[in-house]
C-alpha cells in the first residue's frame, strides 16, 4: 500500500471496506471486532488516527512502533482473533502527522472474537444473529474458496511429518522468533486454518488445502486428481517441448523444484539494487510463482503451466476470475483465491504480502529484460502472466537531423528556461513517448530509461502539462492511481509541425508576448523573477528557490496559474512534482500565504482534509499584468 492509495481511501470515507478509528497511544477496544467482520466479508482497510469524518488526528509519533508491534502479536493471539490472522501494519506520515493503515483480506475461514462471528456492512460491524445467517456465510465461503473443502477421509496419517519439520526450519530462517516455531503438528494445523468444521455433524477435519500443503502424494492425487504443474521449455521445438517436468507433490516441494527449473534455463544477469547485488531473477519468479500457486483453482481439470520460450515466459492455471481483462498497478484489488494457502506461504517466507506480484514484477522485469513489461491478464479460462524476455521496440520513421534540430529547439524556446538544452531534450523524448498512446508516469520514466521518477523527469512533466503541451486522461481525479498523460492537440501540433499559428504561438512567448486572456509563462516569470543570487541563476531560480521577496520559483509561477481556480494540496504537489507535502509547504506554499498571493478556502481551519488553495486579486493581478 502507498501514500497515493491511502489519499484515495481516506477521500471516499468511510464504508464496506474501510474503517476509521481514532487512536493515541493504545489500539482501540474493538478493533478486532472490525478485523474479524473483514475477514468475514469481504476485506478492507483499517486507518488508525483517523476521525470518523476523515479528518486526521494521527497516533503519538513516540507509540507508532509499538502499536504496530502490538497489533500484529495479537492478531496472532486466538483470544482475539480464531482462528488467528497475522498483520502487517503500515505507518504514513499525513500532514505532519503518523497514521497507521492495516489491510485485512477476505478470509476463506469462518473467524471469530470474544466468541462472536462479525460481518460488515455500510453501516458498520454487527455480530451474526441465528443459524441462517452462519449457514448463509459457510457456505458462501465454501462456493468461494475450494481450498476449504472437507476431507472426511483424510487424517494425520495421510501428511507427511518431516515437511513439518521443514515448515519450521523455513520459518525460523524468515525470522528467528517467529511465534509458530514451537508448535507441534497438530497446533500448526490448527492455527495455520487447515482443519475445519462439518456443518451437519461439528466434527473437525482436514481441508483440502491441508492435504496440498503436507500430504503425501497419493493422499494429493487422491483429493484432487487432476493437480500437476506442468514446467515446458520450448525454445526449439514450439509445438512440443525442449525438456519437461511434471510436478504432482505437495505445494512446499513443488515451489522448489519449479524454482530449479526456472533457474536451469534461465539466466542471472549480474545487477545491483544500492551496493548489493541482487538476483534478479530469483525476484521476479518468486513473485511469478508465488501467483500460480496461490491464487489457482485445485478442483479444476486443467493443469497450471509454466512455458519458457525463446521470447518469452508464460505462466497460466484454471482460477475464479474476479477481473477479467488485464491487471495494472493502477486498477489492481488484491483478490486471495486460496488465503490459507497463501497466509501459510507468506509465514514459510515463500511469498511476500498480497497483491506485492504485479507491483515486484513490474519493478524488476524491465530491469531483467532492457525494458520489457509483463502481462497480467485473466480470460474466461482463467489467470495468464506473460513475461517478455527481450523489449519490443518499435522503430519511429526515419527523420533527417534537421527535423530533430526543429523539434528541440521548439520544445526549447517553449520550456523558456536557462536549462533549455538539458531539459528540452528530456521534455521532447516525453512528448514523443506519449505521442501513440496515454501513459503513466511509471510508463515514461521506463520508456526513458529511468528506475523511477525522479530528478529532471519529476519536473519537466508538470512543467508541459502547465504549457498545455500534455493533459491528463482523468483530470478530475489527478492523484488516481489509474491517471497517465497524453499529448493536448497543441503538443502534437507542435510535435508534427504543422501549424504555422502554433510555431507563431511558440516564437512569441519565448519574445515574452502574451495574450489578453493568458499571458506567456516566459513573461509571467520575466516580470516576477529577478536576478537570484543562492541556489538560482539570473535566468531562472532552482525549483527548491525559496521567498517572493526576490523572486518566485519556477514551481511557485506554475502554483499560481493553478491556482486560477481552487485546488487541493495533492493537486498543486502533482503539477510540481513533489512528494514530500512538509517539505511543499514550507518551500513552496507558505510563502505564497505568506505573501498574500495565495488563500485557503477554509481559514479558520487550517489543516482540515477539505482545504483548497485558489489565487487572490493580488496573485490575480499579478498573472493578469505581469508585474
Amino acid at each position: 500500500m502507498n501514500l497515493n492509495q491511502v489519499l484515495d481511501d481516506l477521500s471516499e470515507g468511510e464504508g464496506l471496506h474501510r474503517e476509521f478509528k481514532e487512536a493515541r497511544e493504545h489500539l482501540p477496544r474493538n478493533l478486532f471486532e472490525t478485523v474479524c467482520a473483514f475477514l468475514n466479508t469481504d476485506g478492507g482497510t483499517i486507518f488508525l488516527g483517523v476521525a470518523d469524518d476523515g479528518a486526521i488526528k494521527g497516533v503519538d509519533p513516540a507509540a507508532a512502533e509499538r502499536m504496530k508491534a502490538d497489533l500484529a502479536n495479537l492478531s496472532n493471539n486466538p483470544q482475539k482473533v480464531d482462528p488467528p490472522w497475522l498483520l502487517f501494519p503500515q505507518t504514513f506520515e499525513i500532514d505532519e502527522k503518523t497514521i497507521i493503515a492495516v489491510q485485512v483480506p477476505l478470509s476463506s475461514q469462518l473467524h471469530k472474537t470474544g466468541g462472536n462471528i462479525i460481518l460488515r456492512s455500510e453501516d458498520g460491524d454487527y455480530r451474526v444473529q441465528g443459524t441462517h445467517q452462519l449457514a448463509g456465510l459457510i457456505n458462501r465461503k465454501l462456493g468461494l474458496f475450494t481450498e476449504q473443502r472437507t476431507l472426511p477421509f483424510a487424517t494425520m496419517d495421510d501428511l507427511r511429518p518431516e515437511l513439518f519439520d521443514r515448515a519450521r526450519r523455513l520459518m525460523r530462517s524468515y525470522n528467528s522468533k517467529h511465534p509458530w516455531i514451537g508448535l507441534s503438528d497438530e497446533e500448526m494445523l490448527r492455527i495455520g486454518g487447515f482443519y475445519t468444521q462439518t456443518e451437519e455433524t461439528g466434527q473437525h477435519h482436514l481441508t483440502l488445502a491441508a492435504i496440498l500443503m503436507f500430504g503425501t502424494d497419493q493422499a494429493i492425487q487422491q483429493a484432487a486428481p487432476a493437480y500437476k504443474f506442468d514446467c515446458l521449455l520450448r525454445r526449439d521445438n514450439v509445438d512440443r517441448y525442449d525438456d519437461r517436468v511434471l510436478i504432482y507433490t505437495n505445494l512446499i516441494d513443488a515451489y522448489d523444484q519449479m524454482m530449479e527449473f526456472v533457474e536451469k534455463h534461465l539466466n542471472d544477469p549480474f545487477h545491483l539494487e544500492g551496493d548489493m547485488r541482487i538476483s534478479l531473477r530469483d525476484k521476479i519468479f518468486r513473485e511469478a510463482l508465488s501467483n500460480i500457486i496461490s491464487h489457482r483453482e485445485y478442483t479444476g481439470g486443467a493443469p497450471a503451466r509454466l512455458m519458457i520460450y525463446r521470447d518469452k515466459v508464460i505462466l497460466d492455471n484454471p482460477c475464479t476470475q474476479h477481473h477479467f481483462g488485464e491487471i495494472t498497478p493502477q486498477n489492481l484489488r488484491p483478490f486471495s483465491k486460496n488465503p490459507t494457502i497463501c497466509k501459510f506461504m507468506i509465514q514459510l517466507g515463500r511469498f511476500d504480502q498480497l497483491g506485492s506480484g504485479v507491483t515486484n514484477i513490474n519493478k524488476y522485469l524491465p530491469l531483467y529484460t532492457n525494458g520489457a513489461k509483463p502481462i497480467f491478464k485473466e480470460t474466461a479460462h482463467g489467470f495468464e502472466l506473460t513475461l517478455p524476455l527481450t523489449a519490443e521496440k518499435e522503430a519511429p520513421p526515419p527523420k533527417s537531423a534537421q527535423v530533430e534540430a526543429q523539434e528541440e529547439a521548439q520544445v526549447r524556446h517553449k520550456l523558456g528556461t536557462s536549462q533549455a538544452q538539458v531539459e528540452a531534450q528530456v521534455a521532447l523524448r516525453i512528448l514523443q513517448a506519449c505521442r501513440m498512446q496515454p501513459l503513466s508516469s511509471r510508463d515514461i520514466a521506463t520508456v526513458l530509461g529511468h528506475k523511477t521518477l525522479s530528478g529532471n523527469l519529476r519536473a519537466i512533466i508538470p512543467h508541459l502539462r502547465a504549457l498545455e503541451l500534455m493533459e491528463y486522461t482523468i483530470p478530475e481525479t489527478p492523484r488516481s492511481r489509474q491517471q497517465k498523460y497524453r499529448l493536448t492537440a497543441k503538443g502534437l501540433t507542435l510535435l508534427e509541425n504543422e501549424s504555422p499559428e502554433i510555431t507563431g504561438e511558440v516564437t512569441g512567448e519565448v519574445a515574452g508576448k502574451g495574450t489578453k486572456s493568458a499571458p506567456s509563462r516566459h513573461q509571467v516569470e520575466a516580470q516576477v523573477t529577478p536576478q537570484v543570487t543562492g541556489k538560482g541563476t539570473k535566468s531562472k531560480p532552482s525549483g527548491d528557490y525559496v521567498g517572493t521577496k526576490s523572486g518566485l520559483s519556477r514551481d511557485q509561477v506554475d502554483i499560481l496559474v493553478k491556482c486560477r481556480e481552487e485546488n487541493a494540496i495533492g493537486a498543486l504537489m502533482e503539477i510540481s512534482g513533489r512528494t514530500d507535502r512538509t517539505k511543499f509547504r514550507n518551500q513552496v506554499l507558505n510563502p505564497l500565504l505568506t505573501d498574500g498571493l495565495v488563500e485557503m478556502t477554509i481559514p479558520d481551519k487550517p489543516r482540515s482534509s477539505k482545504q483548497k488553495y485558489r489565487l487572490t486579486d493580488k496573485g490575480r493581478q499579478l498573472l493578469e499584468n505581469g508585474s
